[in-house]
């Protein structure tokens, strides 16, 4: 899988946040927030292909959590990523 390069993150009132725009007629402007451990895994994984392997391990490396937590952990944000359009 691999993260949407078309929709960028941006910090707004000390918040990061996705920005999607509808190119639709009506305005569907969609806004997902990212929270510390969701913009790091988004950076980290940025430009190029992953798999989940991939997110335990960042997370494993970067958090103090064992590895069932980090397992469900990458496994809700890949969800989360993939129901907001922000993989491709």
């Amino acid at each position: 899988m691999r993260i949407d390069t078309s929709k960028k993150v941006r910090e707004v009132a000390g918040e990061h946040i996705v920005i999607m725009q509808d190119k639709g007629v009506a305005d569907m402007t969609k806004v997902v927030a990212l929270n510390e451990s969701a913009l790091f895994l988004y950076e980290r994984l940025m430009n190029r292909e992953f798999e989940l392997s991939d997110v335990v391990s960042l997370l494993l490396n970067e958090y103090e959590v064992d590895e069932a937590t980090a397992t469900a952990d990458a496994e809700a944000w890949v969800k989360h990523m993939a129901e907001n359009g922000l993989l491709v």
